[in-house]
């Protein structure tokens, strides 16, 4: 199988990296896998190589891209909106340092083609200030008000990978709350649906479940199998900017609530934590550009995916 292409996922461990490495894997590349941790919910040999690395050093960096083609650039210190809000300074440090040497690494190692995971975060605060959001167009990113450090980091790494356009072709997406089955649940460092999704899995009928907010705030929410396929389109398109991947559909927290409780069958109350972390009020994709660029856009509706997700979720609970 020496045909097969040579691509490296890092953050393989984490939870759109591993299946990631699962995806690329079907579809016929070899696949390694590089990351501080083990992949928490599927066996690390899903990758034809997997390298327990700490990538915020230059020379782990050099051993994860030597001898491939393409590099997944995944890595991240990260979580839910809790994590990011008070570790701001790990954030940061890690993920500058993660991101520097991997770009500087691909380069040292001749690499060719390299995509990275930027994140709606980036966008400006003075644009999310309302639950009734208008869509984020990529250009408007500028000028620069991330409400967060993670944001700023994301904002920082898109422009440091561009720099090295000269020496290997870039592509970037910024993705919107991508989701799933195989995903942290809990713990702190889980996503709003997952942690939803894992409070009414342990509710009763008729019980409160904590929100974190009043729940009017908005966003929208990507299903993991979207995010792969719009991923593995924008890295083999093109197109050199960033990219918006995520759905358009925007849901208040409360809405997304109701969703699973439906799902579940349970008939729940909701206890509002306002003196939480929510993040920017609303938060939207604009999708017009996704759309002409790769001809796609993403395709499971946000019930299908929760219910997958909640799913899952209730069968990690239950054991």
């Amino acid at each position: 199988m020496k045909d097969r292409k040579r691509v490296l996922v890092t953050g393989a461990g984490g939870f759109i990296g591993h299946h990631l490495v699962r995806f690329l894997r079907q579809k016929g590349y070899w696949v390694r896998g590089a990351d501080i941790k083990y992949p928490e919910f599927s066996p690390k040999d899903e990758a034809d190589e997997f390298m327990l690395l700490d990538l915020r050093y230059l020379d782990n960096c050099l051993k994860a891209t030597e001898g491939v083609e393409e590099v997944y650039a995944l890595a991240a210190n990260m979580g839910g909106i809790g994590f990011i809000t008070f570790h701001t300074s790990d954030v940061l440090y890690d993920n500058v340092c993660i991101n520097a040497n991997t770009a500087e690494a691909a380069k040292k190692n001749g690499v060719k083609r390299l995509f990275y995971s930027s994140s709606a975060c980036v966008y400006p605060t003075y644009k999310q200030r309302e639950a009734n959001v208008s869509a984020l167009k990529e250009q408007d990113a500028y000028p620069a008000d991330p409400d967060n450090e993670y944001g700023w980091e994301k904002l920082f790494s898109e422009r440091l990978y561009k720099s090295y356009g000269d020496f290997y072709e870039v592509r970037i997406a910024r993705y919107h709350n991508i989701f799933g089955p195989e995903g942290t649940y809990e713990g702190g460092r889980e996503k709003a649906p997952a942690a939803i999704c894992r409070k009414v899995a342990l509710a009763k009928d008729g019980d409160y479940i904590e929100i974190w907010g009043d729940g009017l705030q908005t966003r929208s929410f990507c299903h993991i199998d979207d995010c792969l396929e719009g991923t593995f389109r924008l890295m083999n398109s093109d197109f050199k900017e960033p990219l918006n991947i995520g759905s358009d559909r925007l849901v208040s927290i409360n809405e997304m609530v109701d969703i699973v409780a439906k799902i579940a069958g349970k008939s729940l109350q909701k206890k509002h934590l306002l003196d939480k972390p929510q993040g920017v009020r609303g938060r939207n994709s604009d999708n017009t550009l996704c759309k002409k660029i790769l001809n796609w856009e993403p395709k499971i509706s946000l019930e299908e995916g929760l219910e997958k997700t909640y799913k899952w979720i209730l069968s990690q609970v239950k054991k």
